[in-house]
């Protein structure tokens, strides 16, 4: 939703640090039918992620996080499951040392949230299993075993059993054998090809990483 709050930039006001992005808050608001802006009175501050935003990694790494919310879901839609997903990586991008495993999982959840997740297990030509040779991507969003590409970017059999991995496995599960940095990007890369297909939108801040996914 969309909304105002009365003198949120003056120095001492009553809101203090609740509206800073992705703040975990508790929040009283009205609206009217003639109005498109909800006026926002009160907030509490539950959870606040701001000491993360003076990491760069990390900010650039919530700013995306933020983005891809604010791209996939629909105005004044309540989902409940994006909501504690977001929370949860928000957490783990705080407090883990890197941001590739969280902003992957993340990426990964949200695709399928919004049914635009490939099966990882079977080519959606055929319906042959995916072998060890692994799968390629087509430009219509298709994952397709080697046999019924045409053309494609390839897809190796790790970041297959990855993604399956992520959508049997909770986040917190992964710290006791994590993947590899190589993997995580390879995904994550994928997955937010699909995320800017989908909603014929191009992500700024996968831009300020995009160099660092690359490598």
């Amino acid at each position: 939703m969309k909304g105002v709050a009365r003198g949120a930039q003056r120095l001492k006001s009553q809101f203090g640090s609740t509206l800073e992005p992705l703040s975990h808050i508790r929040i009283w608001f009205y609206e009217r039918e003639t109005r498109e802006l909800v006026r926002i009175s009160q907030c509490e501050l539950l959870e606040s992620f701001y000491a993360a935003q003076s990491d760069y990694t990390k900010s650039i790494g919530l700013a995306l996080v933020s983005e891809i919310v604010e791209t996939v879901l629909p105005e004044r839609e309540a989902t409940d499951s994006v909501f504690r997903l977001t929370l949860l990586v928000s957490r783990a991008i705080s407090e883990a040392a890197g941001i590739w495993l969280p902003l992957s999982y993340f990426a990964l959840w949200s695709a399928r949230i919004a049914g635009w997740l490939p099966s990882f297990d079977r080519c959606q030509n055929c319906g042959k299993a995916f072998a060890s040779g692994g799968a390629y991507s087509m430009t219509t969003g298709e994952l397709v075993c080697p046999d019924c590409r045409i053309g494609g970017e390839f897809i190796p059999a790790e970041m297959l059993k990855l993604g399956r991995r992520m959508m049997g496995e909770k986040l917190e599960s992964f710290s006791s054998a994590p993947p590899s940095e190589r993997e995580l990007k390879v995904l994550l890369k994928y997955l937010l090809d699909i995320i800017e297909r989908e909603t014929e939108h191009k992500l700024s801040a996968r831009e300020l990483i995009a160099g660092e996914i690359e490598n």
